[in-house]
C-alpha cells in the first residue's frame, strides 16, 4: 500500500486501475490484425495475388505482429531513466498503425500505384509491427502494476486484445458493411485516435493494495460478460439478417460495456481513498509493522532463494532479473521459444487461411466471417482463462504454469485432427479447440517469462520469444499450407475445392503441437523446484504481507 497518498483530484485519475482501464481501451482497437481474413480477398483480388503470395504478405503481417524486440528495448529505456515509460512506446505505435493501414488503403483504391509484392509486405510489416508497442505497453505495464498476480492481468490484457478482432468486425458490419477497402482505412485511424487520447493514462505504479484481486476478478467478469455478448451477437448475425437499425443497437450496447470498466477504477479508487485515510491515522503502529514484515519477508524470500540455487538450474542461479542476453544463455529460454514456434506458429497459420479453409469446404462469405469473429472469441477466452487459471493453480497448489503450455498444445494437436478429416461442422469444433489453445499460449509465454527471467527487460525477453511465431507460421503457412493449396488448384486455375486441399496441411500442424507439448513437459520439470522454493515461496509472504496490512487498519 503506498502511503504517499495526495486526496486531490488529479491524483484521482493517475492510479494503477485508472492505467488498467486506459489500457484495456487501447487493447480493445488493437487487434486488427485477427481479421486479416476480412479485408484479405480485396487485398488479393485487386493485386492478383495467388494464395502463396497472399500466404507471404501474411507472414509479414505476423513478422511484425510478434517481432517487438524495439518496442521492449523503448520500454525498458525510456521506463527506467524516467524520460516516458509506457507513454512513448504508445505513441510510436500509433504513428506505425497509421502510416501503415494508410498505404496499404491507398493502394488497394488504386490512388497509389500497385506496388512490388516486397512493398506491400512491407506496408503490412509496418502496420503489424505497431501492435507491438500498443501490447507491450499495456501488458509490461500491468505486470509491473500487479506482480503478485501477473498471469491474471497479463489475461487480461491479452485477452481484451482477442477480443479486439470480434469488435472490430461489429465496427465493420455495423457502418462498413461490404466495403472491405474502407474497413481498412478505419484501421488506420481507430487504434492510432484511441492510444493518442488514452497513452497518458498508462503508467507504472508500484503499489501494492490487499483489495486488488477482488477488482480484477471485477475487471475479468466485465471480459467473460463482453465475450458472452460479442458471441450472442455474431450467431444471431449468422442466423438472422438484421436489419441496420438493430445493428446499431446491438452496436450501442456493445459500447456500453466497453465504457463500463471505467466504474470498476471509480470504485478501487475510492476504496483506496478510504483505506488510506484510516492507515494515515494510524501511521505509526503500521510503520513499525511493516518494517517488521519486510525484515521477515526478505529473510524467508532469501532462505527460499538460497535453496534453490542448489537445487534449481543455470536460470534459477543468474538471478531474478536477467536481461536479453543472460537469458538466451539459458535451456529454459529455447524450450520456451520452440513452445512458441509449435502453438503460436501454427495458431497464425490457421487464422490466416481461415477464409480459404472455409471457401473450400463450401462455407458462405457470411459463415466465414463468422467464423472470424468465433476465433476471436475463443482466443480470448484462451488468453484470458490460461492466465486465471494458472494464477489459480499457482496460488493454492503451487503447479508451475509451463504444465499449462503442455496441456493446452497436447489439446491443440486434436483440433488440428478434428479439422483435417473435414466433417460437417468439423472446422467450427476444430476452431474451438484450437483458438482456445492458441490464445493461452499468449498469456502463458509472457507470464512464464516475467517469472523466469524477472521484470526489468521483460518486454524485450518475451518479444524475442515471440519472433518463433512468424517463424512457425511461415513454415507452416506458407510451405505447408499454400504450397499444398496451390498444388491441389494446379488442375483448376487459383481455387482448390473439397476437403483434400487442406487436409495434409493439418496432420502435419497436429504433428508440429505434440513436439511443442513434449518440449513444454520437459520445461515443467526442469522449473518446478524453482516454482516451488521461489515463486510460490514469494506469493505465500505477499498474501502475508497483505494480511498485515488489514490487521493494521
Amino acid at each position: 500500500m503506498d502511503l504517499d497518498y495526495n486526496p486531490s483530484r488529479k491524483s484521482r485519475i493517475k492510479s494503477k486501475w485508472v492505467a488498467t482501464v486506459a489500457s484495456i481501451w487501447i487493447q480493445c482497437t488493437s487487434g486488427s490484425l485477427y481479421t486479416f481474413s476480412i479485408y484479405s480477398p480485396v487485398l488479393k483480388s485487386s493485386q492478383g495475388y495467388d494464395q502463396s503470395t497472399l500466404d507471404t504478405i501474411s507472414v509479414f503481417k505476423d513478422l511484425g505482429a510478434n517481432a517487438g524486440i524495439l518496442s521492449g528495448l523503448l520500454y525498458s529505456t525510456t521506463a527506467r531513466d524516467g524520460r516516458g515509460g509506457p507513454w512513448v512506446v504508445l505513441l510510436a505505435g500509433a504513428v506505425q498503425c497509421f502510416l501503415g493501414y494508410l498505404l496499404m488503403w491507398l493502394t488497394v483504391t488504386q490512388v497509389l500505384p500497385r506496388p512490388p509484392v516486397a512493398v506491400m509486405c512491407l506496408y503490412m510489416l509496418l502496420a503489424a509491427h505497431a501492435m507491438t508497442f500498443f501490447n507491450t505497453a499495456n501488458v509490461v505495464t500491468g505486470v509491473h502494476n500487479f506482480q503478485n498476480y501477473a498471469g491474471t492481468i497479463v489475461g487480461i490484457m491479452k485477452g481484451f486484445l482477442g477480443l479486439s478482432g470480434a469488435i472490430l468486425i461489429q465496427v465493420y458490419q455495423t457502418i462498413f458493411k461490404d466495403k472491405p477497402s474502407s474497413y481498412l482505412l478505419m484501421l488506420a485511424f481507430l487504434p492510432t485516435i484511441s492510444s493518442l487520447l488514452f497513452m497518458g493514462f498508462v503508467r507504472i505504479y508500484k503499489t501494492n493494495e490487499e483489495y486488488e484481486k477482488r477488482y480484477l476478478n471485477s475487471f475479468s467478469f466485465l471480459a467473460v460478460l463482453l465475450a458472452s455478448y460479442l458471441t450472442a451477437v455474431i450467431i444471431v448475425e449468422n442466423i438472422l439478417k438484421l436489419r441496420l437499425s438493430i445493428r446499431i443497437f446491438t452496436f450501442v450496447v456493445l459500447v456500453l460495456l466497453l465504457v463500463s470498466p471505467v466504474f470498476l477504477a471509480i470504485n478501487a479508487q475510492r476504496e483506496k481513498s478510504y483505506r488510506m485515510i484510516k492507515s494515515l491515522l494510524e501511521h505509526n503502529q503500521l510503520t513499525d509493522d511493516r518494517e517488521d514484515m519486510t525484515q521477515i519477508r526478505q529473510n524467508e524470500v532469501s532462505n527460499g532463494a538460497d535453496q534453490v540455487t542448489e537445487t534449481s538450474d543455470d536460470t534459477m542461479r543468474q538471478g531474478d532479473d536477467l536481461n536479453l542476453l543472460q537469458a538466451m544463455c539459458t535451456i529454459s529460454f529455447w524450450f520456451l521459444l520452440i513452445t512458441t514456434a509449435c502453438g503460436m506458429g501454427s495458431g497464425l497459420a490457421t487464422v490466416n487461411n481461415l477464409a480459404q479453409i472455409g471457401g473450400s469446404l463450401g462455407y458462405t462469405s457470411l459463415e466465414i466471417n463468422t467464423l472470424v469473429s468465433l476465433w476471436s472469441i475463443w482466443n480470448f477466452l484462451g488468453r484470458f482463462g490460461a492466465g486465471y487459471i494458472s494464477d489459480y493453480f499457482l496460488h493454492a497448489k503451487g503447479w508451475p504454469r509451463p504444465l499449462f503450455i503442455a496441456i493446452t498444445l497436447a489439446a491443440m494437436s486434436i483440433g488440428y485432427v478434428v479439422v483435417a478429416f473435414g466433417f460437417p461442422g468439423a472446422l467450427y469444433a476444430g476452431s474451438v479447440l484450437v483458438g482456445v489453445c492458441y490464445g493461452s499460449q499468449w498469456s502463458l509465454m509472457p507470464t512464464i517469462a516475467s517469472e523466469i527471467f524477472g521484470k526489468v527487460h521483460m518486454g524485450t525477453i518475451f518479444n524475442t520469444i515471440t519472433i518463433a511465431g512468424p517463424v512457425g507460421s511461415y513454415v507452416l503457412s506458407v510451405r505447408t499450407i499454400g504450397y499444398f493449396y496451390d498444388r491441389e488448384a494446379s488442375d483448376n486455375g487459383k481455387t482448390c475445392i473439397g476437403n483434400h486441399c487442406f487436409k495434409l496441411s493439418f496432420i502435419i500442424m497436429a504433428s508440429v503441437t505434440v513436439l511443442g507439448s513434449l518440449v513444454a513437459l520437459a520445461l515443467f520439470f526442469r522449473t518446478r523446484n524453482f516454482y516451488k522454493h521461489v515463486i510460490h515461496r514469494r506469493l505465500l509472504y505477499s498474501q502475508q504481507w497483505s494480511s498485515l496490512l488489514v490487521d493494521t487498519e
